[in-house]
């Protein structure tokens, strides 16, 4: 192929893993286009299912079978018209291809004018009948040669070429009226390339972010460590963003272009610095990148490729050391750390996603990292509950938790050490003093002691994220547990049964609320009578009948 662009997944032919082409993208190999999906089509009259679930990828050995399939498709069409279309040629004219007709010129060049006038004529020498024969056998041996037109055939091969002479019959032509054809020629043909121009996904990505480095003073950096922010184009790391801003000023425009080459398109990621966005071509100043972006193509004429996924990921790095002065510049939402902001990310960029749970990222890289450390099946098991983690690592990271309670986090003011973070503050908060965490919602103050907790009411409630979509009819759902419970409405399975009664029904929790009664929970009580009941709804039923007031 001239120009592959790929993405990572699975091969919806063999099922094999990999960076693999797409069925419904346009491709060029040795000059000629190729769509595999028109290919299927075409070849097997197969009419391939896409959707959000099924893998439109195919691997380069299962395009190769696909060739080969389409030109013995090929071969055998040509042949079978050559079979129904061939007679017993005459002596001196080979019928071919339908109504074409394959005629013996003469060799003698200064003959040839007098060969076109007469092109009817019998040739009616021996060594001509020869030449004849041979060729016909020629084109009888190989299939993929054509016979040559006549003047008579022209008009069925080539209409409008027969219409063109037929125009130019009797006229006079000029050597500047070639000229000026030539010339018009030559710049459709040039005006047709620059529109038929493939571009590659890396380099559409580095063209995308050399505008935004090079007409901004944006400050590119590769993540926050422990150590401090390391610079985009050098080997050196900073404490903070001032001392990265000060030094890449020191850094030239062909830096940008060389480390954005080095890099992979498969993890190509620029993290920058939005802190007081200007546009360095006219002084602009800017709060989001998305404004910036469209500023340099409606004022300065800069185009980006917006046919691929964005890359460049905006930050606002704090000076200081605050905690929760990690602000999103696209939803507005608070974060600890850089790490975790970082990770949140992935959810408004999200270019692949993950078809098991149904996560987005970035990159393809970060994807298969996902992919590798979340739903690979391991063989480590643990002997006390039988769980099967995927390395040795997890395994004994989840025996001390769990089942040893090893206690790794201490108390910064006392010896007291606990089994996790949140008991540790918890700690903090009843015995020392410390304030609670609060993760106010910046849209309708809503409070809650998690961050991710946080973070999911922003999705579920204000961004209103639903990626899960019903198959069978037009509901989307924020989480995968939201839509099998709703598949229950479609397919009905009550697949909860209780182990006394043997009642089944299709949610756990209302299997869950069931046992109540065969435990005798009688968690709900009158506050005026003091009869206790099972369920709520028996409650408010009471409450109606025997306390209307």
């Amino acid at each position: 192929m001239d120009s592959i662009q790929t993405s990572y997944g699975k091969c919806r032919c063999c099922l094999k893993a990999g960076e693999h082409c797409d069925v419904l993208k346009e491709y060029h190999c040795d000059g000629t286009r190729e769509v595999y999906f028109d290919i299927f089509l075409e070849c097997f009259n197969v009419f391939l299912s896409t959707s959000d679930k099924i893998s439109n990828l195919i691997c380069m050995d299962c395009i190769q079978k696909l060739r080969d399939a389409n030109d013995f498709r090929k071969m055998v069409i040509n042949a079978e018209e050559k079979l129904q279309s061939v007679k017993d040629p005459p002596d001196f004219q080979v019928k071919q291809e339908g109504s074409l007709e394959v005629k013996l010129e003469p060799n003698d060049d200064d003959d040839i004018h007098d060969y076109m006038d007469t092109e009817n004529k019998d040739l009616g020498s021996e060594k001509d009948d020869t030449l004849a024969r041979d060729e016909a056998r020629l084109l009888a041996r190989f299939s993929n040669l054509r016979a040559l037109p006549t003047r008579d055939t022209l008009y069925e091969v080539c209409p409008q070429y027969v219409m063109h002479l037929d125009m130019l019959r009797g006229k006079t032509t000029r050597p500047k009226d070639i000229e000026a054809l030539l010339s018009l020629e030559s710049e459709v043909e040039s005006n047709q390339k620059s529109h038929q121009r493939y571009v590659t996904e890396k380099a559409a990505h580095v063209h995308n972010a050399q505008l935004i480095l090079e007409h901004s003073n944006v400050t590119a950096f590769k993540g926050k460590s422990r150590v401090g922010l390391p610079c985009f184009y050098c080997k050196y790391i900073f404490n903070n963003i001032e001392e990265l801003r000060t030094h890449q000023k020191e850094h030239k425009k062909s830096d940008i272009k060389k480390s954005l080459h080095s890099l992979s398109p498969y993890c190509l990621v620029i993290n920058v610095d939005i802190t007081d966005l200007k546009c360095t071509l006219c002084d602009a100043s800017f709060n989001t990148l998305k404004d910036f972006k469209s500023h340099l193509e409606s004022k300065h004429s800069q185009k980006f490729h917006t046919e691929f996924e964005d890359r460049v990921i905006p930050f606002k790095i704090p000076v200081d050391n605050i905690i929760n002065n990690y602000i999103c510049q696209i939803c507005g939402l608070k974060f600890e750390t850089f790490g975790s902001i970082e990770r949140h990310m992935n959810g408004h960029f999200r270019n692949y996603i993950c078809d098991g749970c149904g996560t987005g990222f970035v990159t393809s890289y970060r994807l298969k990292m996902h992919k590798k450390t979340m739903h690979v099946e391991g063989t480590f098991q643990c002997e006390t509950c039988k769980k099967v983690f995927s390395s040795h690592q997890k395994l004994k990271s989840h025996v001390d938790t769990v089942h040893k309670m090893v206690k790794r986090f201490k108390c910064t003011k006392c010896p007291e050490r606990f089994t996790d973070y949140f008991k540790r503050h918890q700690h903090l908060v009843e015995k020392h003093g410390e304030a609670e965490l609060e993760y106010k919602c910046n849209v309708c103050d809503k409070v809650y002691a998690r961050r991710y907790m946080l973070s999911r009411h922003m999705k579920r409630d204000h961004l209103e994220e639903r990626y899960f979509q019903c198959e069978i009819c037009s509901n989307k759902f924020f989480a995968r547990r939201d839509l099998e419970s709703h598949m229950v409405k479609h397919n009905g399975a009550r697949i909860f049964e209780c182990a006394v009664c043997k009642k089944a029904y299709a949610r756990k929790k209302t299997l869950t609320e069931h046992m109540r009664i065969h435990n005798n929970d009688r968690r709900f009580t009158c506050a005026v009578c003091g009869l206790a009941f099972v369920q709520k709804c028996s409650l408010k039923g009471h409450m109606k009948t025997h306390h209307p007031e």
